[in-house]
């Protein structure tokens, strides 16, 4: 092979090097690749093998594939879901010498699948409006920290699951650009309505593909969209003045916050001369408060959903259980150790990869309550997961390695939350090691 292979690489994997890069991506062989459901995508994807984890592979330009890899990493340090950058590999030729495209590297987010592998054969209204709902969060999320993503779309999108609903993560960077300023109320429209028409194209498609149930309204599913982003961007920018009697409201405020999943950085209080009135505008940092909050009680790292769900759990079990003198932090640790490792520990190895421990406990707690409605009383925690592993999580498939549909679109949306919070738009090529073949 001549030619000089450069390989740009945020960490040092030599692994890299093992990999066909002097083929074309659509010729590289079987035990390369991966089969995994991808997007639908403007490039050649193909997901392959690498030191015991999987990685998305795109052909394109070199100057597309440093921008989307500086773009990723700089959405990564931003705490924006994303999936994670590898390496940029430029000056590829084949054995002939002649130049291959450049492509970027990245990690496959475990547990994720685009939204046409979300369904096994129609696409059902509700699942499409929490999907759309996503993607409304995650649309929120990137405007808060200024960026214009240019190409809001399903198909840019992967969707884990999150306690009966979706966590949707940015996959295709391409289009973004950041301001340090923030967006303008104009920018963030363009994008909301990129995302309302490509939206209703992609639903549309499947649509005409018989994969929809016939009740779906792609029309009014995407216009969801709209409607969730702009409520839930009032709820975490907006101001609201109320009478000085009615200070509640401030906290009140506070808790509506909280419960959508994002912290408060700082309230600005005025009172107007009389003292009569007070106005109130939250600054919100970002989403993951339960998230946060699991973290710090017992290192769990969830989705937002789903610790919400599991920090639900453990404050009844403290209620039930616990002293009301002994600390948060120790009845944190006791739940954890009586009653999450015992469940995460008897799911049998060959099950492991149907779905993420939060999302298993999420759904035993289902599973759970649903089998004492049905008899009449409290079922015992072994016994329910017992009834779970045998009855539900043996019969999914497995969504750490989905195999089937070997193709299908990508993404699907949840609710979005913002701010115009200012964006380091420095270079990001400090870390990175280069590598010359």
């Amino acid at each position: 092979m001549s030619g000089s292979l450069n390989i740009t690489s945020a960490t040092v994997d030599p692994a890299l090097l093992d990999l066909p890069w002097h083929l074309p991506l659509d010729a590289w062989p079987n035990q390369n690749i991966a089969s995994l459901p991808k997007g639908i995508s403007r490039h050649l994807v193909r997901f392959a093998h690498l030191s015991g984890h999987v990685v998305a592979i795109k052909e394109t330009t070199s100057e597309m594939a440093k921008g989307e890899y500086d773009m990723l990493r700089k959405l990564q340090s931003l705490e924006i879901p994303c999936v994670e950058p590898v390496a940029v590999i430029t000056n590829r030729t084949n054995e002939d010498g002649e130049p291959l495209k450049a492509v970027l590297v990245t990690r496959h987010l475990k547990f994720s699948l685009p939204y046409r592998a979300l369904f096994s054969q129609t696409l059902r209204p509700d699942t499409a409006t929490r999907l759309v709902d996503a993607l409304a969060v995650l649309l929120v999320r990137v405007h808060m920290v200024g960026l214009f993503w240019g190409d809001v779309s399903l198909s840019n999108t992967l969707f884990r699951r999150d306690a009966g609903a979706f966590a949707a993560y940015l996959v295709d960077a391409e289009t973004g650009q950041l301001y340090t300023g923030g967006l303008s109320n104009g920018q963030r429209e363009n994008d909301l309505e990129i995302a309302r028409v490509n939206i209703a194209g992609e639903l549309m498609d499947l649509e005409a593909g018989g994969r929809v149930a016939d009740e779906l309204d792609p029309i009014r599913v995407s216009n969801g969209i709209v409607a969730a982003y702009r409520q839930l961007w009032k709820e975490l920018t907006g101001s609201e003045s109320f009478s000085s009697s009615e200070r509640w409201r401030i906290s009140e405020r506070v808790d509506r916050l909280n419960n959508l999943g994002f912290d408060i950085e700082e309230l600005a209080i005025k009172t107007d001369e009389g003292g009569t009135t007070v106005r109130i505008q939250p600054k919100v940092v970002d989403a993951g408060h339960h998230q946060r909050r699991l973290l710090r009680l017992t290192g769990l790292d969830a989705e937002e959903n789903q610790a919400r769900r599991l920090l639900n759990d453990m404050d009844s079990y403290r209620a039930a259980y616990g002293d009301p003198e002994v600390d948060e932090e120790m009845m944190a640790h006791e739940w954890l150790v009586r009653v999450f490792e015992p469940v995460v520990r008897a799911i049998p190895r060959e099950l492991k990869g149907k779905l993420e421990p939060a999302e298993v406990f999420h759904q035993l707690l289902d599973h759970r309550w649903f089998m004492a409605q049905n008899q009449g009383h409290d079922i015992p925690l072994a016994e329910a997961v017992t009834s779970y592993v045998q009855d539900v999580l043996r019969h999914r498939r497995d969504e750490a390695t989905v195999i089937d549909p070997p193709t299908g679109s990508i993404t699907m949306p949840i609710p979005t939350s913002s701010g115009a919070a200012a964006a380091d738009d420095t270079d990001e090529d400090e870390g990175d090691w280069r590598l010359n073949v």
